[in-house]
């Protein structure tokens, strides 16, 4: 634990993806195989796993909420195909394989994107296991989150801070936004989904914001340190791409602390659920993960 329910929760979506985007024989197979060869890489699905969660603390079954953990899944995915653009980070390899775009071309990865995105709120919003007044609150929930308040704005962001130097104040804002609103959007879509409270709102949301921080802080370290046989992708993407991050702000031992301190908050955020040992286990495996 955690580890023994993640893989609990990561079959769960893998059988759900399988479901929601099979191959197709049509004219036009090519961008479904482009987005499966892209949604089924792998990975551990912790966004999933975060709404799964939440959803079952505040009383939902988690296999009802399976079509919105798996749309989450679908935009994270499609986030990852669009920065490895060579029009954005320009990487060659993702969870240790070739990147979409080195396998079938810009114009097909866009697309692959842009389909993702697009069947992220179909599968969420043509489910019939919950009800449509929470459904359409976590999906407006994880719109507003994925888009321009959100994952959008913060990358737009990032760009913008390439090859300058940032505050404190505009580190954050960036990384609560570009790596934060997915999290978030997990977080919180869970407890909306499941109709709970106020109370619980806050803190999925109070939860999210650390973990997302410490995730991205922990990810700026693995940039500098990391195996890239472990990580599956390029290390010292950042420096090569003269990106501002918190370790070339801070250096990596005052980012470490960081963490230390962030997986602290979230864990005591999680206090606010009775049930709460697998989201404090969960902030201490990210704070430790190689990859």
């Amino acid at each position: 634990m955690p580890e023994e329910r993640l893989k609990q929760y990561s079959a769960l979506v893998e059988a759900g993806l399988e479901r929601y985007l099979p191959q197709e024989t049509c004219r036009h197979s090519r961008i479904f195989e482009a987005c499966r060869y892209s949604l089924l890489a792998g990975g551990k699905h912790i966004r999933a796993a975060l709404l799964l969660e939440f959803y079952r603390l505040c009383g939902g079954q988690p296999e009802d909420a399976l079509p919105f953990a798996c749309g989450l899944e679908m935009i994270h995915t499609y986030s990852l195909i669009h920065d490895d653009l060579p029009c954005m980070d320009d990487d060659d390899y993702r969870r240790g394989r070739l990147s979409n775009h080195k396998v079938y071309g810009d114009a097909t990865a866009v697309l692959a994107g842009d389909a993702l995105l697009n069947r992220a709120f179909e599968t969420m919003l043509s489910q019939r296991t919950v009800a449509a007044e929470p459904a359409m609150r976590a999906a407006a929930c994880i719109a507003r989150c994925s888009g321009l308040y959100g994952m959008i704005g913060g990358q737009v962001q990032d760009l913008a801070l390439e090859g300058k130097s940032a505050s404190d104040e505009e580190l954050r804002e960036m990384v609560s936004l570009k790596t934060g609103a997915l999290i978030r959007a997990a977080c919180v879509g869970g407890v909306l989904l499941a109709g709970g409270t106020a109370a619980q709102q806050q803190a999925a949301e109070a939860y999210a914001d650390a973990l997302g921080l410490a995730f991205q802080i922990r990810d700026d370290i693995l940039d500098v340190t990391g195996d890239r046989a472990v990580l599956g992708k390029a290390t010292g993407s950042d420096a090569a791409n003269d990106k501002t991050t918190f370790v070339s702000v801070y250096g990596l031992e005052a980012c470490r602390g960081l963490v230390r301190r962030l997986t602290l908050q979230a864990m005591t955020a999680a206090e606010a659920f009775s049930d709460r040992e697998f989201l404090q286990k969960l902030a201490e495996y990210l704070a430790r993960r190689e990859k």
